[in-house]
């Protein structure tokens, strides 16, 4: 049996019971070889919270194994759509019921605030399995006209069968909810791998599928190192599918690991560097809550974060004293504060990673117009920073920072603005503010990326794709169109008139 240990929680005697084995066959297990145990770090204090059980490449075979037999046995096309939606809805009920202790775990092991993780990350992932719960029952195919008279076509659209679904750190209980939703509507049955940074909320979700009466298999959560278990998964010939959401390099890997195994079907939801474009004719101070939301919310740690700013010239000055004024009226503490819009950054390897493209922005030449200090305390605190004097060359402006560091530059025509917003090798997310009609619909048209924002931004809706361009990665969650990434579509083409003469 593997070791339940009690979470503490901040302000009070109570605590969150976590299992911290392997979830496998609806059973919590400790690794089968002994891998090395994962450690869960607070990442605002530096405490430790527990460790977990690391999945190896050998675990990674029995969850495979598992999912397996469940999809062929008890899931899969064994079980109606209208069972597929009854669970997922008591899923949802279940997560409902439960919403402030997994917003207390996910605050500790991540660190974003407790009413943000509550009410938008949590709230917003019920949303998700309620809407795929929807759909379980409507995956439907075609009639197709061969010849009325002899034959006639159809199509079905089946379960691709055994995911692989790997989910970052950033929106550990949003990632596995989009990602569940669909997979589990269509009848897929899954090998969950959390990052080895969050790994609590996973695993505390695997006992609610237990609880909501999902078949053991179904769902199996695998802690792992990305290294082990992300690549485990991504090489096995026993995985139809895998969905990946993180960083291009890693991204790039999974792809050449599933060309090389069995030629598995693969989704990418891969990195940013999204422009945000302010024009003259936006309203500005609505202009300014966006902009500041779009890089300061989840403390930057977002793929499609408006990291690059752009500010027509004849209102630069207006608008920068407006961003640096809510800026400043952003707090960010720790997640038990109810004040906090933005906890610290989610480890050590971060914190290090975001100082060093601020110390690059200075070295480079950039103004700091907000921010760029460090603070004393312990913890991995990184304040909002905003960059000015910016040059295109710049690292801050090309590479994907994943922390609330802004550069902000001036351009005078639209043309010189969707020129530069286009300028980057990444096309996830972009957003634009106008109320000009006619610009509005050219410059979001004009843009290279797979979201585009007009008069607001980083709002996702669970019944509108989302997804990247260029080396933003391929493939769509959300919305219909994330159910055509479950589902293999079947031609049956049936003759029941022409007979064959022989020889021919």
């Amino acid at each position: 049996m593997s070791k339940i240990v009690a979470i503490p929680i901040p302000g009070g005697n109570k605590t969150v019971p976590v299992n911290t084995g392997l979830f496998i066959n609806n059973e919590f297990v400790p690794s089968v070889d002994g891998q090395e145990n994962i450690t869960v770090v607070n990442p605002a204090t530096e405490e430790i919270l527990c460790e977990v059980s690391g999945a190896s490449a050998k675990d990674i075979d029995i969850a495979v194994a598992a999912a397996r037999k469940a999809f062929n046995t008890t899931w899969g096309k064994n079980v109606t759509g209208f069972e597929r939606s009854k669970l997922l809805n008591k899923l949802a009920d279940l997560m409902e019921r439960d919403q402030q202790e997994l917003a207390e775990l996910e605050s500790l092991d991540n660190g974003k605030p407790v009413r943000i993780a509550r009410d938008f990350d949590i709230g917003d992932t019920i949303q998700c399995l309620r809407y795929y719960a929807g759909w379980a029952d409507k995956i439907v195919g075609q009639t197709i006209e061969v010849d009325n008279k002899t034959k006639l076509a159809f199509t079905r659209h089946d379960p691709i069968g055994v995911c692989g679904q790997i989910i970052p750190w950033n929106y550990p209980i949003g990632m596995w909810g989009w990602k569940v939703g669909p997979a589990l509507a269509t009848g897929c049955t899954i090998v969950m791998k959390p990052s080895e940074l969050t790994p609590l909320t996973a695993l505390k979700l695997s006992e609610l599928v237990k609880e909501a009466g999902f078949p053991p298999g179904v769902l199996n959560t695998v802690p792992s190192l990305g290294g082990v278990g992300g690549a485990a998964l991504a090489a096995h010939p026993g995985v139809d599918k895998v969905a990946f959401t993180g960083s291009t390099i890693t991204g790039r890997k999974i792809m050449e690991a599933a060309a090389k195994s069995n030629l598995k079907k693969v989704s990418l939801e891969l990195g940013g560097k999204s422009p945000h474009i302010v024009f003259e004719s936006a309203d500005l101070e609505q202009a300014a809550n966006w902009a500041a939301l779009g890089i300061l919310y989840n403390t930057g740690q977002d793929c499609t974060a408006g990291s690059r700013l752009f500010v027509q010239d004849s209102i630069y000055d207006k608008f920068m004293a407006l961003l640096i004024e809510k800026t400043n009226q952003l707090t960010i503490s720790h997640g038990f504060d109810e004040n906090a819009q933005g906890g610290p950054v989610v480890s050590k390897t971060q914190y290090d990673r975001v100082w060093s493209f601020i110390e690059s922005g200075k070295a480079e030449g950039a103004k700091v117009a907000v921010g760029g200090e460090k603070r004393t305390t312990k913890g991995f605190w990184v304040d909002p920073t905003i960059f000015v004097d910016v040059k295109p060359t710049m690292k801050i402006v090309r590479e994907e920072i994943f922390g609330p560091v802004l550069s902000v530059a001036k351009f005078s025509t639209e043309e010189e603005a969707i020129e530069w917003a286009n300028d980057t090798s990444y096309g996830l997310g972009a957003g634009l503010h106008s109320n000009d009609a006619n610009q509005c619909m050219r410059v979001s048209s004009a843009l290279e990326a797979g979201t585009v924002w007009i008069n607001q931004y980083n709002l996702l809706n669970n019944n509108v794709p989302f997804g990247g361009k260029k080396q933003s990665g391929i493939g769509r969650e959300l919305g219909s169109y994330a159910l055509e990434e479950y589902t293999s579509v079947k031609a049956v083409h049936w003759n029941f008139g022409e007979k064959l003469s022989w020889p021919f």
